[in-house]
């Protein structure tokens, strides 16, 4: 069997089965994470592929090799929809230009509290709302001298893009061990009572000379290519273009084909940004941890 672009040697699935059946105490994640550890299956920054195991254990179960625990209703501490509060308020109008306003920088999210305050901010002002995050990603506020103005959400890449993966050149089996390798800028708003000329272009090329190093403090690797998708009912793509990105072409609109589901959204523009030369060298080549 083959999952995720590894192949999982019968040898290897008896064990699998032997470990659901001697600690069918567990729940679902914790299997999924004592096989990834049995296995030796980690991401490019070191930790366990759980997605990529448990939706294994779920064709495992699905052909009557093994039965997995009930899943559990409730998770402690998963964060819900964040509620609005005086703290996220519409604030008094920032105008002017960007040199201006003083001192404009992202700040990391690093703990709890700045967190929840990200999640209020994103699920209040940005048009997709708030959607909870997995995997590796980085959040930042955008601040100045005169408060917050905006935040911005890098997470995983979109697992397969028409344009992105001919425009990369990469084989199929690449593609499914290097997307680590690939970020995508999943929310960018600026607040809507800032309107500072030429801030949010400014804001990217921050975030794009610095994301190397905080995603190597955070996850214990360099990415090579950041991606973003822009909707062109309510956007152009301006400040992407500005920031010196690169339009690809549009989505097909059609989601990630599995089997016996469908879906489909509306197509949107592909724009993206190589984070040092050799991009290609990286993400066209076999596993290679060094490579990172």
């Amino acid at each position: 069997m083959i999952q995720c672009g590894r192949r999982i040697s019968r040898e290897e699935m008896e064990g699998i089965c032997d470990t659901v059946e001697a600690c069918g105490q567990l729940s679902r994640k914790e299997l999924a994470l004592t096989i990834c550890e049995h296995l030796e299956w980690y991401s490019a920054s070191g930790s366990p592929k759980l997605d990529a195991c448990l939706k294994l254990l779920q064709k495992l179960e699905a052909r009557g090799d093994l039965e997995l625990p009930a899943k559990r209703t409730s998770v402690p501490g998963q964060l819900e929809e964040p509620r609005r509060s005086r703290r996220s308020n519409p604030q008094p109008p920032i105008k002017g230009e960007v040199g201006r306003i003083g001192g404009v920088r992202l700040e990391l999210v690093r703990d709890r509290q700045a967190a929840g305050l990200w999640n209020e901010f994103v699920s209040r002002y940005h048009y997709l709302g708030y959607k909870k995050s997995f995997g590796c990603y980085l959040r930042y506020f955008v601040e100045s001298e005169a408060g917050k103005l905006g935040c911005l959400l890098f997470s995983g890449a979109a697992k397969a893009l028409r344009e992105r993966d001919r425009w990369i050149g990469w084989s199929t089996t690449e593609r499914l061990h290097r997307l680590g390798w690939v970020v995508n800028n999943t929310r960018f708003v600026i607040f809507p009572w800032v309107r500072v000329k030429n801030l949010a272009s400014h804001v990217l090329g921050q975030a794009a000379r610095r994301i190397e190093k905080d995603w190597q403090e955070q996850w214990n690797y360099r990415p090579v290519l950041l991606e973003t998708f822009v909707d062109p009912r309510f956007y152009e793509g301006t400040c992407y273009r500005a920031a010196n990105w690169r339009y690809l072409g549009m989505t097909t609109g059609d989601g990630l084909v599995r089997k016996g589901k469908c879906y489909t959204t509306r197509p949107k523009k592909i724009f993206v940004l190589p984070l040092c030369e050799d991009f290609r060298g990286v993400l066209c080549s076999l596993p290679d941890r060094t490579a990172a």
